[in-house]
């Protein structure tokens, strides 16, 4: 027998979630998976389980037992409990705040009797949100920049004023589900409902459509659509632009725009978080006794002062020389990462001087003819 699924996963919430977190992700669902209107095969074992989940965490005592036991400590049912027989669902004993749920569910789904009328759909619809991806570069993305993108969308059709109506006629009552937006035909016992296919759920039909529109009240378009990159901006970063998405159908209000930042690569520069990290070659004589070097930073430059006996790999930190927290008035550092450059050429002069110094440092002469040759020329 396969194990039950943990109730906060069936519901996709947390266990800290407050009652209306769960109340609203269970009408969410259910709403999805109730086998009169799902087509999914297995959608009457989903809404059972999302029934059983939801009648365990939104009773505040069968929580408390369940998250302390777990499944053990809401066995065996009781008053108002979830019960599963031969039959499978077999109901709420206590339907409380199912009835509310439940009400919601079937509205416009099914009537009882012959003589229901269900009620015309005719709204306003909030357009569609679009999503356009933008690259910026390392500087633009730490101090801000402004960017111009052309962006295809849905905008009001400005003849008809998204109407779909032809300027001096309107929308009719549709003759097939007579304004109700809702057709009904027999099941069983019950009548049940669906969308006017003539109308769309409208409650109205369009005999004069728009000559431009041609009846959908919106027309496409391509346009310039100027957007503030913020300083300190990440890579996927989402900036809303609102009311730049598709416009609504039949004048409904338009959905928003979200512009998801791409940084570029920099190469100069590596970014981790709001640090900035440099890689900077230092010669053998200023690692040996220490100097003052002028090192590129995102701003400008910055002066470093490299301690005698620097070794490579050796990471010096500039405070606030790094990215802008974004929103905030803080930055991040740089980190300057120190590579000692070794010399591939020398002259008869320089060997000889290293060949001094390493005397000096009371080391040994290699052994290896070649590799004397092949440094010292000898």
């Amino acid at each position: 027998m396969a194990s039950k699924r943990d109730y906060y996963e069936v519901l996709g919430v947390g266990k800290s979630s407050s009652p209306d977190e769960i109340k609203a992700a269970y009408r969410t669902l259910a709403k999805k998976y109730h086998p009169d209107i799902s087509k999914e095969k297995s959608s009457e074992e989903k809404f059972k389980e999302l029934n059983e989940a939801y009648e365990v965490l939104s009773d505040t005592q069968k929580r408390q037992l369940y998250d302390q036991y777990g499944h053990a400590g809401v066995s065996g049912g009781g008053p108002g409990g979830f019960r599963e027989g031969a039959g499978g669902f077999q109901g709420f004993e206590n339907f409380g705040d199912f009835g509310d749920i439940f009400g919601d569910i079937f509205e416009n789904v099914f009537t009882q009797g012959q003589g229901g009328r269900g009620r015309g759909r005719s709204r306003v619809s909030r357009g569609e949100d679009l999503q356009v991806r933008v690259s910026v570069s390392l500087h633009d993305a730490a101090f801000g920049a402004q960017k111009t993108i052309k962006v295809s969308h849905a905008k009001s059709c400005e003849k008809c004023s998204g109407s779909g109506a032809k300027p001096g006629s309107s929308s009719k009552t549709c003759p097939q589900c007579r304004g109700q937006g809702t057709v009904y035909f027999k099941q069983g016992f019950f009548q049940l409902s669906q969308s006017c296919p003539r109308c769309q759920g409208e409650g109205k039909v369009i005999e004069s459509p728009c000559d431009d529109c041609r009846g959908q009240g919106r027309v496409r378009i391509t346009e310039p659509i100027t957007v503030k990159i913020p300083a300190g901006v990440q890579e996927g970063t989402a900036l809303r632009v609102t009311g730049a998405g598709e416009a609504g159908p039949m004048g409904g209000p338009p959905g928003d725009l979200f512009v998801v930042i791409h940084q570029e690569s920099d190469p100069r520069f590596e970014r981790k978080d709001d640090d900035i990290l440099l890689e900077q070659r230092i010669s053998i004589t200023q690692a040996t006794m220490g100097a003052e070097i002028e090192v590129p930073a995102i701003d400008g430059t910055v002066t470093l002062r490299i301690p005698p006996g620097t070794q490579t790999g050796t990471v010096f930190r500039v405070r606030e020389r790094g990215i802008p927290h974004l929103g905030g008035r803080s930055k991040g550092d740089q980190l300057v990462k120190m590579f000692v450059e070794v010399p591939q050429h020398l002259s008869d002069k320089q060997k000889e001087l290293l060949n001094e110094l390493r005397k000096t440092f009371g080391e040994a002469e290699p052994k290896d003819e070649s590799f004397i040759k092949k440094v010292f020329g000898k």
